[in-house]
């Protein structure tokens, strides 16, 4: 069975165009070991790329994709755990200076959370990696009035701020955060208008990226 036409269309544009104008760049990374300071944990949905968002090129950022964006609390149990295992690659053996957790607007896994639907479930992967949101949602107030969207868009960024926290409960990450050798950052980013929004920790509030507080 062969790829879809999308898949090999693009890469003859990819080996036609860019390839070809970087083509000494990716010799010097494929001769090489990546060296990226910036690693991004951002959710799977094929809507908010962080490569395409943030404008990077090969080799620039350590991306990990999850349902959700989440970084799970530090649970050194002998389980399979992705985004732990590659937190402590990025961390501990390619040195990055920045972890930031993206989250994005209208989030699936989110939205499937408040409206307790499909395919949730006790049983599956998708409900387990989830429930701890609903944590989160139950604290997240509903103002009078408040739509399903508004709402949605606070636990969502919400579960940013419990992803932060969940980092510093990883023991090294806290060390390197403390010793300055490493800093948190959480950032949303608006799908329909291209807009990316920032968390400042200190002031405990959402501010758009060259705009005030939202």
């Amino acid at each position: 069975m062969p790829l879809p036409s999308m898949l090999l269309d693009g890469y003859s544009n990819f080996r036609s165009g860019r390839y070809t104008s970087e083509a000494a760049r990716y010799l010097k990374l494929g001769e090489g070991a990546q060296k990226p300071k910036t690693m991004i944990i951002a959710c799977c949905d094929s809507r908010a790329a962080p490569e395409t968002i943030f404008d990077a090129g090969p080799g620039e950022i350590f991306v990990v994709r999850n349902v959700a964006n989440l970084v799970p609390p530090y649970t050194p149990d002998g389980g399979h755990h992705s985004t732990s295992a590659a937190l402590e690659f990025a961390v501990l053996s390619l040195g990055v200076k920045h972890v930031v957790v993206m989250g994005h607007g209208r989030c699936g896994g989110i939205r499937a959370v408040v409206q307790d639907a499909s395919p949730l479930s006790n049983t599956d992967f998708i409900g387990s990696w989830m429930r701890p949101i609903k944590d989160v949602a139950r604290i997240v107030p509903r103002e009078e009035g408040c739509d399903d969207h508004i709402h949605e868009r606070l636990i969502e960024r919400a579960s940013i701020e419990h992803s932060l926290a969940n980092l510093r409960t990883f023991p090294w990450i806290r060390m390197k955060e403390n010793k300055k050798d490493l800093s948190l950052h959480g950032v949303w980013f608006d799908i329909s208008m291209g807009e990316l929004h920032a968390y400042d920790e200190g002031e405990a509030q959402w501010m758009a990226i060259g705009g005030g507080a939202v």
